[in-house]
């Protein structure tokens, strides 16, 4: 399995491991991708995105590995100005809980950085009344 991959799937188990304020079940997948009867839940998909390495020294590498974490939901009853606080508030608990945990399945990957990038995406909201939020979530290790 590769570095990328493992870290996407660790970072799956984490967030299924904590109990959020809205329940959902974080999903890895490589091809992300939802019919919208599939979004009247919460759904939370983990996407495996890049992998630097830069010279650490002669002798050893950084390795730099984002993924990013895709939070998503049908409006239903909600306006789409209520759609962002309510679930831009679950957006921010996942940042919260990831920015500084240590992985489990993985515990020599360091979180280095994350951004919310799109907070929303004002098209989803408009033309099919969906939530789409991205968190992208770097981590590093030496190797």
């Amino acid at each position: 399995m590769s570095l990328v991959t493992t870290i996407a799937k660790s970072v799956v188990a984490e967030l299924n491991k904590n109990e959020f304020s809205t329940p959902f079940e974080a999903v890895f997948s490589v091809k992300p991708g939802f019919e919208l009867a599939q979004l009247d839940a919460l759904r939370v998909i983990v996407v495996p995105k890049t992998l630097e390495i830069e010279a650490a020294s002669r002798s050893s590498s950084k390795y730099l590995i984002s993924v990013d974490i895709g939070v998503m939901r049908r409006l239903g009853q909600l306006t789409p100005e209520d759609a962002v606080e309510t679930l831009g508030d679950i957006v921010d608990e996942v940042i919260e809980f990831l920015k500084q945990r240590t992985l489990d399945g993985f515990p020599a990957a360091r979180c280095i950085a994350v951004t919310n990038d799109p907070i929303y995406i004002p098209d989803h909201l408009t033309q099919s009344r969906t939530f789409t939020s991205v968190v992208n979530v770097k981590y590093a290790l030496l190797g």
